[in-house]
């Protein structure tokens, strides 16, 4: 199958090379030159614009910032849809506002064309190693059309119902991502101001019912003080600001979350929104005047 691919990203460009790597013949684009050129060196074509890309492609893949970004690519001029033909699948794998999805397929579909919001959970280690968590939503018939080719840049390729519910699904993650760090950087922090080192802690509770894959990914990364980013704080942001809105437009109380965004909006104007979303501990470092380094 030919595969357009808009957005080489810091999860983008992984992800379209494992697509290379099995076999599929890439057409990509990207705002950012330099990004086009690695992947064009993997083998890829170059595509001249998003239109560009759709002419040449039967399933075209976006991975984008966020709702403005997609709806440009998609909808802008030159977009998408000025190269569709009928018949042509898009799969959205940015992490959007579902609302914002379903506002895109309906453009989509009048031209005769099929969606997916497919977003991703893992960072760029699994974005790397094709190990990625892809939530998807849309028709199953559609679902079913592309699911083995998903399978190439994932570990699990779960469909969560009609459009807008792999976003929906996706926003669920982030909560439970960004609580569950915060948790473990309060936690380690409590350690280390009790006089218990926070390895030691780490060490002794990763084999019970607090042990998670996020602490397992994040702790070591408090303690080494290495806050490179898998996942930036404000891509955190942007994701908790999408949950609370769908929040508000549902109904649905998201305390936790609209605290720990506090949190991630103090890192930004500390010059820490670059950084890798586990330097969440360094909010409660400056609180109690200490850090959680071995």
């Amino acid at each position: 199958m030919k595969i357009g691919f808009i957005g080489l990203g810091i999860m983008g460009k992984p992800m379209a090379k494992n697509l290379i790597k099995a076999g599929h013949e890439l057409t990509v684009y990207d705002i950012v030159s330099s990004a086009v050129d690695d992947v064009v060196a993997a083998g890829a074509r170059r595509g001249d614009s998003n239109a560009d890309v759709a002419r040449n492609s039967e399933l075209i893949i976006t991975m984008l910032p966020n709702s403005p970004h997609v709806k440009e690519a998609v909808m802008g001029e030159n977009g998408v849809l000025d190269g569709v033909k009928p018949g042509t699948i898009l799969v959205d794998m940015s992490s959007i506002n579902p609302i914002a999805s379903k506002e895109i397929c309906a453009e989509v579909e009048k031209k005769g064309c099929f969606m997916l919001d497919a977003p991703v959970s893992g960072g760029e280690p699994k974005a790397i190693d094709g190990t990625l968590a892809i939530m998807v939503g849309g028709k199953q018939e559609v679902f079913d059309k592309v699911k083995d080719i998903l399978g190439v840049m994932g570990a699990s390729v779960t469909r969560c119902g009609n459009i807008g519910a792999g976003n929906t699904t996706k926003l669920a993650n982030q909560i439970i991502v960004a609580a569950n760090i915060a948790a473990v950087g309060e936690a380690l922090v409590l350690g280390k101001k009790a006089g218990v080192e926070p390895e030691a802690i780490y060490k002794a509770i990763r084999g019970g019912l607090a042990g998670s894959t996020v602490m397992d990914a994040k702790a070591p990364m408090m303690m080494d003080g290495n806050f490179k980013p898998g996942f930036r704080i404000n891509l955190h942001i942007k994701d908790l600001n999408n949950a609370i809105d769908t929040g508000h437009d549902v109904g649905a109380p998201l305390p936790l979350t609209a605290t720990v965004m506090e949190m991630m909006q103090w890192l930004k104007s500390s010059g820490h929104d670059t950084e890798d979303h586990s330097s969440l501990v360094r909010y409660y470092e400056f609180l109690s005047g200490t850090d959680v380094r071995r």
